[in-house]
């Protein structure tokens, strides 16, 4: 769907709600509808903003649904451009959706990107009796023969899914990824089931979707895509501990209109600091299988960036973009 269509989309569907925005002092968009990601986003970092007094008033939560979250890009962007009591739910699929153009002509400079804070660490999974031990030993016997190795995942092919087991293999100086089979499934569970069932060599996907399997002792996970090892989770090391420059987590956090100014872009950046250092979000991470991943301000702007343009890069090396 083109921008310019989302936009004449987006400006009739969201009036009614726009009209009663002034009676709070702050907004946060859901691009979907009740109960998902980004909804939870929203309202639990709201209730914390006012909890913890970073705003004066209650958050209002809006859940606009609509493109896989195109329609309330189109609407920040078109209509909400410099209104600094706004921001907008956002994770690893917007980024995604932009890199690969789902959102038409819209471009991610066209908002600011503000922080992240939580993340759902992205892991590469085997069955428990799998003869690989080690990440190593994967991306081996995948330079060896490509053919000899196929992930699964919850994500279509070119996905966020996807591009994990790519990224990792890009960090291990393999160039041929379009020969890296993969296929995609209706969601984690299913994925976990195709790998320990020997149908896949491996499973692509989140922290959230293998940690009972992980308990029942059905998987192993080779890798945990963070930063650092995950609290919990302990005995899984990361990529980069195996020598793999890979951080591929799907995280939570929000974007915020373009044309507000750097002091507003500040304060905001300051108050999900102060969210993410607060007891009561560790308490709700820990709750809901979020692991710490925190980046504000300007280096959360530079970081996602590059995670546009190196996911660009992968579609368009595998055919999902031109």
């Amino acid at each position: 769907m083109k921008f310019t269509a989302l936009k004449a989309l987006g400006t009739s569907a969201v009036l009614a709600l726009a009209a009663t925005s002034s009676a709070w002092a702050t907004e946060c968009i859901a691009p979907a509808n009740p109960g998902g990601g980004w909804d939870f986003t929203c309202r639990q970092v709201g209730k914390l903003l006012y909890d913890l007094k970073q705003v004066d008033a209650p958050v209002q939560v809006t859940n606009m649904a609509g493109a896989g979250g195109g329609l309330a890009y189109s609407y920040v962007v078109n209509e909400r451009n410099t209104d600094a009591d706004l921001i907008v739910a956002a994770s690893s699929a917007t980024t995604t959706r932009l890199a690969q153009k789902a959102f038409g002509d819209a471009t991610a400079d066209q908002v600011r990107f503000v922080g992240a804070i939580g993340a759902d660490p992205g892991v590469i999974v085997v069955a428990k009796d799998s003869p690989f031990q080690t990440l190593g030993d994967m991306v081996e016997a995948i330079k060896a023969d490509p053919g000899s190795v196929a992930f699964a995942g919850g994500s279509a092919a070119g996905g966020f899914d996807h591009m994990k087991p790519l990224q990792v293999m890009k960090a291990a100086g393999f160039t041929d990824i379009g020969s890296i089979k993969y296929i995609g499934v209706d969601g984690g569970a299913d994925a976990i089931t195709q790998t320990v069932g020997g149908f896949t060599q491996a499973m692509t996907g989140d922290m959230s979707e293998i940690v009972g399997f992980i308990q029942s002792g059905e998987v192993r996970a080779l890798a945990v895509l963070t930063e650092d090892r995950v609290p919990g989770f302990d005995d899984i090391p990361t990529a980069r501990e195996q020598g793999f420059d890979v951080v591929a987590v799907n995280w939570r956090g929000f974007y915020v209109p373009k044309g507000i100014s750097d002091d507003e872009f500040n304060v905001w950046a300051s108050r999900i600091q102060a969210i993410a250092d607060s007891a009561e979000w560790k308490e709700t991470m820990t709750a809901n299988g979020l692991a710490p991943f925190t980046k504000v301000g300007g280096d959360f702007q530079s970081w996602v960036d590059q995670v546009v343009a190196d996911t660009e890069a992968l579609s368009k090396e595998i055919g999902v973009i031109q």
